[in-house]
């Protein structure tokens, strides 16, 4: 490569803003956006970078078989949310649902939560019209405002800081969580939330906790188990790297390794709107050495792909590259194949996991966004099969889903209908799994991993 060509491809923080950058707010004033931009680079890392590079190997790790990725949380974080119980019901489901998968899997699972930084949200339309007024479209509280008046939809650079902090207090109060026990093996029981028990699966669920605990009693008695190791858990956290002024002010320099990390979360995705080989998002994240997961949808050609994820990881180093794949249930049949023969042929090393949410999303006769269950769980299972019969691993699953009793995605045991989505719809965007059908899934992928 001759000197002109490298230095067209020298990578800074700040080369993204050389290309075209989809899914960006337009603030009307520059200079305090500036100013905001300028208090979070100051700020002290979220994110240790000893934390990103065990969460990298453990996901390569995955890719091999040797653990399973469970990532969860919600479409998008509200400032609301940021309390006790929204963040503990939060932790409680996971929690549940990765002691499932453990059971079933007997391997590791990689707990990965969509909390922390979910704040910003791409979206299909710049403006929307309500009572015949059309405003600018909601894009996350880290952006605009979500009550339909124009002047509160307004993009305002001082949300960033609250997204900031509100980040920050997420993952002190999980880190004190886990410090303090709340995650100990030895009271499993204390992760329930009421609706458990009223479900027909509360009995399994029950069995499995006191087979688990009835191990780690016999295994105690001989003095076979670290207690300490049982008390402790690691839990990461990951977000859409969708704004990125933001990912550039969350952006460290390790002189140790002479490498540069974002410290604003412990793994990172692409989204299917801003996957472009040639575009900012791509520029800003091949120079940073998060773990990177691709939203991937059935439009991709597969030259593409394998292109996306050179220009990514062009050592082909394992953990590295997350494929997250979003094909609704209708079309996971005819383009997953031919993706995965492609990341065979090029000898690609990527982990593979699967999104069955954003695929299957349905609009009702009254306009209201929803997610059927059957459709949800049907792209699984023949992603499951798939991979299976061409000897790949689907190594994860990723989910949007709520430790509440909302009312947003239809079907499952509690036999949600269209009519009871009013109920209580509380997401702000996509339609969440509930906490019934949170549980359920877990089990019907726990099956799927025994098989």
């Amino acid at each position: 490569m001759d000197e002109k060509a490298e230095r067209k491809n020298e990578w800074t923080p700040s080369s993204w803003q050389n290309k075209k950058a989809l899914q960006q707010p337009v603030y009307r004033d520059d200079e305090g956006y500036r100013r905001v931009i300028g208090r979070l680079t100051s700020y002290p890392p979220l994110i240790s970078p000893g934390e990103i590079d065990r969460l990298k190997r453990k996901i390569g790790e995955a890719g091999e078989g040797e653990g399973f990725i469970l990532q969860g949380g919600d479409c998008v974080e509200r400032f609301i949310d940021c309390n006790e119980r929204t963040i503990t019901n939060k932790f409680k489901i996971i929690l549940q649902m990765s002691v499932i998968l453990t059971y079933a899997a007997r391997k590791p699972v990689i707990r990965i939560g969509r909390i922390a930084g979910q704040y910003s949200k791409p979206r299909s339309n710049e403006t929307e019209v309500i009572k015949g007024v059309e405003i600018p479209v909601y894009r996350g509280d880290g952006i605009n405002g979500y009550d339909p008046e124009k002047a509160k939809r307004e993009p305002d650079s001082l949300r960033l800081l609250e997204s900031f902090y509100h980040s920050a207090v997420t993952i002190n109060y999980i880190r004190a969580l886990i410090a303090g026990g709340f995650a100990d093996l030895h009271r499993p029981f204390t992760w329930n939330l009421y609706e458990i028990e009223q479900t027909e699966k509360w009995p399994e669920y029950r069995d499995i906790l006191e087979q688990i605990l009835d191990a780690i009693r016999f295994m105690e008695t001989f003095g076979g188990v670290n207690t300490d190791t049982l008390g402790s858990i690691e839990f990461y956290t990951s977000h859409e790297g969708l704004h990125l002024g933001y990912e550039e002010a969350m952006t460290r320099r390790d002189e140790r390794l002479g490498r540069y990390l974002n410290c604003g979360a412990h793994m990172l995705w692409i989204g299917e709107r801003t996957r472009h080989p040639d575009g900012a998002h791509v520029e800003y994240f091949r120079g940073v050495d998060n773990p990177i997961a691709i939203k991937i949808g059935p439009s991709i050609d597969k030259d593409e792909m394998t292109g996306l994820i050179g220009i990514l990881n062009p050592k082909n180093e394992k953990g590295r590259i997350t494929i997250i794949t979003r094909l609704g249930r209708d079309r996971a049949g005819d383009v997953l194949p031919g993706l995965i023969a492609a990341v065979r042929k090029s000898r690609q090393s990527v982990t593979w996991s699967c999104d069955p949410m954003h695929g299957n999303t349905d609009i009702t006769e009254t306009g209201v966004k929803t997610r059927n269950f059957d459709n949800i769980l049907g792209e699984l299972k023949e992603s499951y099969v798939i991979h299976r019969d061409r000897k790949s691993i689907l190594s994860g699953v990723h989910f949007e889903l709520t430790g509440d009793d909302v009312t947003e995605c239809i079907g499952g045991a509690v036999d949600l209908t269209a009519n009871d989505l009013s109920r209580n719809y509380q997401s702000y965007c996509d339609p969440r799994l509930n906490y019934a059908q949170s549980m359920e899934m877990a089990f019907l992928i726990a099956k799927l991993i025994k098989t």
